[in-house]
């Protein structure tokens, strides 16, 4: 009689990478084709109003596309089994990049939480201040007294952070290369768990971006909402990513990377979104880059609308440089292509949603239901069904790392009804400032 382990083992159906993506596609588009029947009568009373094609370019944009997405995603993460990560025998040894700039109020934490990860193997730690104004050099001189894997390369003058992290890569001893944001906090354990994931994953894994958490989410309303951004919006995003074989950004926040994959395609590039350009470079190259969703590092996000728009502008706008640097990407045949390709799509959505929802939902207030009505109404239970998803599966995670979801309600519920009104509106601004050119500035984020 075959014992229980093996009797549970043989219950187990496995499906393959490219079954799992199959399953969801054909279950994204039989949503998605449900979705425009439904919608079939609310194209065609507004396209008695503005036209058959500025309804399909409205109603695609802030419902139907959209709901592909979220159903692709849901039926992904529902099929998505995570391999453990085991122990090593050894641990490599490991080169930190923190690119400062006017960090001397966070740099000293910085490098407490990286001296308190215990990490038993080498360490090289290299700051490079980036011509900071307010004391950081000084800082870390002073704190390599205490630190003996601590370095400082002090630079003159500002030059952007891919400068910055490209002169730390040049005196990198080692094989592998980590980089942390200047105002970020290493939670417990996250360099053995970036580590271990990223020599467990596939053997042709160049990189593998960590899980950013939000330090300051009892700041105020915006910090609130953006606790469940980064919790499971952003994260479930990874880890669907990286269950095809390619995350799409591997963040200067917190990403392992090997060094001699950096040197190959260059390091990184001088530009707004200079993660996600590399990442891309990586990916196209026919590297693969994973996710390490129990790899925590914990970090200030925006405290102000101005300072969210001006990050979410970068992200767009970094998105619009990768694909001028990297327009043959979208012809490498791999299934994280196909999320290059969805990439595309992101500015409709975005046009859609901030030109006609948001004018349509003042229109709804004076009661005209043209644009936002009860059709409308029907997706926010899908959008927190998604929600509450997602949240479950990130719990797991954190009751397995050792940390505890905080009550943060009010949060939640911004973030599921009213993020996409600051968010959206935002991206359209980055698409504009790479269509119009303005000044590039870097930011740590």
């Amino acid at each position: 009689m075959p014992s229980y382990e093996s009797s549970l083992t043989l219950t187990r159906v496995y499906l393959p990478v490219r079954a799992k993506f199959a399953l969801a596609l054909a279950g994204a588009s039989a949503w998605m084709a449900f979705s425009t029947w439904i919608a079939a009568r609310w194209i065609a009373e507004l396209s008695a109003l503005v036209g058959p094609p500025i309804a399909l370019f409205v109603i695609g944009g802030i419902a139907i596309v959209p709901g592909f997405m979220n159903a692709f995603l849901v039926l992904s993460l529902l099929l998505d089994r995570r391999p453990p990560r085991r122990p090593l025998a050894a641990y490599p040894p490991l080169t930190i990049l923190i690119a400062a700039y006017n960090e001397a109020g966070s740099i000293g934490d910085t490098l407490t939480s990286i001296e308190r990860q215990r990490y038993p193997g080498a360490l090289q730690v290299i700051v490079i201040d980036d011509g900071s104004r307010d004391g950081t050099a000084q800082l870390v001189r002073a704190a390599q007294a205490r630190y003996p894997w601590l370095s400082l390369l002090a630079l003159e003058k500002n030059g952007g952070k891919a400068r910055a992290l490209n002169a730390g890569l040049e005196r990198a001893e080692h094989e592998l290369v980590l980089t942390i944001d200047a105002d970020s906090y290493l939670y417990r354990d996250a360099l053995v768990a970036i580590v271990e994931r990223y020599r467990h994953d596939p053997p042709h894994t160049r990189a593998v971006a960590g899980k950013i958490l939000v330090r300051n989410s009892r700041q105020n309303w915006l910090t609130r909402a953006q606790e469940w951004d980064y919790f499971h919006g952003i994260a479930a995003i990874k880890r669907m990513q990286s269950l095809y074989q390619g995350t799409l950004v591997a963040q200067g926040a917190f990403s392992l990377y090997d060094r001699a994959a950096l040197v190959a395609v260059g390091g990184w590039p001088e530009c707004v979104g200079e993660d996600i350009v590399l990442t891309w470079a990586l990916l196209k190259a026919g590297w693969r880059v994973g996710h390490c969703e129990d790899a925590c590092l914990f970090t200030n996000a925006p405290t102000s609308v101005k300072q969210f728009v001006r990050q979410r502008q970068r992200w767009a706008r970094g998105m619009m440089e990768a694909f001028i640097q990297h327009p043959t990407i979208l012809l490498t045949p791999r299934l994280s292509t196909f999320f290059i390709y969805w990439n595309l799509l992101f500015p409709w959505l975005d046009l859609a949603f901030t030109f006609a929802f948001l004018p349509g939902v003042v229109l709804a207030l004076c009661g005209h239901y043209w644009i936002a009505g009860p059709m409308t109404l029907v997706l926010l239970p899908v959008a927190l069904a998604m929600s509450l998803l997602m949240f479950s599966i990130e719990r797991r995670m954190f009751d397995q790392v050792g940390l505890k979801v905080r009550r943060n309600v009010r949060g939640f519920l911004l973030y599921v009804f009213g993020y996409s009104f600051l968010l959206q509106p935002a991206s359209v601004l980055g698409y504009l400032d790479e269509v119009l050119k303005t000044r590039k500035t870097w930011g740590t984020k």
